[in-house]
């Protein structure tokens, strides 16, 4: 087609493309390469064009040797390394992908397009930690108002509260801003304030319908709220709004899992990795549902294609060390100690490294070198922990001094009068799993996971003060009335009928519900209770070895690790006192020596005639959640016992805080 100079072709070409007129655009672009076949600036507007036609490989043949030739990290290049990012990632190569869209934005930190891009795919990948940091990038690159933009370096500094209060005051002036808004309920939702983030995201999508990250960030808030049923259906809005964004789909299949429906999550794991065989997040995501259904051999598979896709992701080796009873080959030790070598691992990376080394060396009997590789990852893990005993101790004991056996007896059959919950509290990796095993083994039991309801309840109550002070929660269970005790009791229960099956009794396991035992006896006085009990050093130093998907901050360290546990046993030995008989002690110990004596003491706790399938306990073929999955569908064993023992010579900073020093 005729044109005059190369400059006014050019100009012509990107209107095209403005105008979303991608075929003349190409079109264009092949005219001009045709009379300067050496003028980048054609051939990128081609790619761009392809791109959008959906001609993909032939954008990304053309984009690779337009970056290849770019200056490095000249803001000019990050257009390329956006449009290469875009291909790749159509082109199902989501690693390179993110790593285009990082070079995009250290080129160019102002490019809002690229910041967005790259946190779509974060959160396609699952990293949503990442993902947000992005989006907030995002929205300071493209927001106008100072404000706006110190209040997003604030919260990528965590300082949450000075973060808050500016947003606050700019949306009094601008009420309307929906990415103010977003960023608002990112805050709350980081303070695990769920219910003002869900009004919040609410609230913004009332404003801007179409505004679908925020709708995506809207599911996540309904989730950690516990309302999956409302969660999974925007979800599956968002599938229907944008069937080829891969992170919508993963996220029902998220919610799935949370409601136990893994069957359903799988398949739609499985349909988006026909799509992208190399997510690496997405093979571990599929990894784990399988694990949680005791398909070993298949969740093994997905965890090493996970490896596969990306051999420096220390999260994918840990999925592998996690499975507890999987042993790692020569080769994989030989791999991962070079990864442990690198310089630039990024700290995610290296504390799952940290843990999953550790495993292995342990299993090869190298127990300085285990020990040594465990103390890595928890001190990178530390590092990024806010978590601080002197807290938790304060916390401890306010609850214990304001929960009197008077207050209580004055409240005596408060609350909803169902039996059905069966609570077991205590700390992880204490043998918590194999006691809901064997009581999940009984005809008239469902064994859930551990439900998230009691802390919700308990937050709520608490409010959103200043939590170091250690009394809000305890104050405020003195403050309920008995209509409110019962309410609370059928709110828990109605939240989880989603869990449970149709058996008369259910199972919450959430070890850290031992703080909560007053609440659970004054909304649930006929729930049962529970306390998991093992050996102090075995558990501390179990936890010590394990990386938790969440929460649990107090086992990065040996001495928090101790002094956790001297303040659980203090809170337990406290319930003990006023309400006496209200919980029972299992020791692990003693249910390894003498199961069936320890199961029929703990079913005539529960009320529950003795049935022999709770000692085949191992043969049920329940989804199990936790890090224990594996160990408890094997028989009882003994090898665990004093597994610590081992490593003895490194526990001395465990056993001072114990006070077995």
């Amino acid at each position: 087609m005729p044109f005059g100079d190369l400059d006014a072709a050019l100009a012509n070409a990107r209107k095209l493309i403005e105008e979303r007129a991608y075929p003349a655009a190409l079109a264009q672009a092949e005219e001009i390469r045709k009379r300067f076949p050496q003028d980048g600036r054609a051939a990128f507007i081609g790619a761009v064009a392809r791109n959008r036609l959906g001609e993909h490989q032939a954008a990304l043949k053309e984009l690779r040797r337009l970056a290849k030739r770019a200056p490095k990290a000249a803001p000019g290049t990050a257009p390329i390394h956006h449009e290469l990012g875009l291909a790749l990632r159509a082109n199902g190569k989501l690693a390179e992908a993110t790593s285009a869209f990082k070079r995009a934005v250290k080129a160019n930190p102002k490019l809002a397009a690229a910041w967005q891009a790259l946190g779509e795919l974060l959160a396609e990948r699952g990293d949503d930690e990442a993902a947000d940091a992005a989006f907030r990038q995002q929205m300071a690159a493209s927001g106008r108002h100072p404000g706006l933009r110190q209040a997003v370096r604030l919260v990528a500094e965590g300082k949450l509260g000075m973060a808050e209060g500016i947003l606050r005051d700019y949306l009094h002036r601008w009420p309307t801003d929906v990415n103010a808004i977003r960023l608002l309920a990112d805050i709350a939702l980081q303070l695990e304030a769920f219910d003002d983030a869900v009004a919040l995201l609410r609230r913004c999508l009332e404003l801007a319908p179409d505004y679908l990250q925020a709708r995506s960030n809207y599911a996540n808030a309904l989730s950690r709220t516990g309302d999956f049923q409302m969660a999974l259906r925007e979800a599956e809005a968002l599938e229907r709004l944008e069937p080829r964004n891969l992170s919508h789909p993963v996220l029902a299949a998220s919610v799935l899992v949370n409601v136990g429906a893994y069957e359903q999550a799988i398949a739609r794991y499985e349909r988006v990795l026909k799509q992208a065989p190399g997510h690496a997040r997405l093979q571990m995501s599929y990894g784990h549902a399988l694990k949680t259904l005791g398909r070993q051999p298949e969740s093994i598979a997905a965890y090493r294609r996970a490896v596969e896709a990306e051999p420096s992701l220390g999260e994918a080796w840990w999925n592998l060390a996690n499975l507890k009873t999987f042993r790692f080959e020569e080769r994989d030790l030989a791999a991962m100690r070079r990864l442990a070598a690198r310089e630039n691992l990024t700290p995610r990376d290296e504390l799952h490294l940290g843990f999953a080394l550790g495993k292995a060396l342990e299993d090869a009997d190298d127990i300085d070198g285990a020990f040594a590789a465990y103390a890595r990852g928890n001190a990178v893990k530390r590092a990024q922990s806010g978590y601080s005993a002197d807290v938790n101790s304060a916390m401890s004991e306010a609850l214990a001094a304001s929960s009197t056996r008077q207050r209580f007896a004055a409240r005596k059959d408060w609350g909803h009068p169902d039996p059905d919950p069966m609570f077991i509290v205590g700390l992880p990796r204490s043998g918590s799993t194999l006691l809901e095993q064997i009581l999940a083994s009984h005809s008239q039991v469902d064994g859930t996971m551990e439900l998230p309801y009691i802390p919700q309840i308990a937050r709520r109550l608490a409010g959103r003060g200043d939590r170091s002070s250690g009394t809000q929660h305890a104050d405020a269970l003195w403050r309920l009335t008995q209509e409110q005790c019962r309410s609370l009791g059928a709110e828990f229960l109605e939240a989880a009928r989603l869990q449970r099956g149709d058996a008369p009794f259910f199972i919450d396991k959430l070890p850290n519900n031992f703080a909560h035992v007053g609440l659970i006896h004054l909304i649930l006085p006929n729930a049962r209770i529970i306390d998991a009990r093992r050996h102090p050093m075995a558990t501390c130093f179990s936890c010590f070895k394990q990386l938790f998907a969440a929460g649990q901050e107090f086992t990065y360290s040996l001495a928090d690790i101790g002094r956790y546990y001297r303040d659980y046993a203090a809170l337990m030995a406290h319930w003990d006192a006023v309400l006496p008989g209200r919980v029972l002690r299992v020791d692990y110990e003693r249910v390894v020596e003498d199961l069936e004596g320890q199961v029929r003491r703990l079913l005539d706790h529960c009320g529950l005639p003795f049935e022999a399938a709770c000692l085949a306990f191992h043969r049920n073929s329940r989804p199990v959640r936790t890090a224990s999955s594996e160990q408890v569908r094997q028989p009882i064993y003994r090898d665990a016992m004093a597994q610590w023992r081992r490593f003895e010579a490194h526990l001395e900073p465990l056993k001072e805080a114990l006070g077995a020093g």
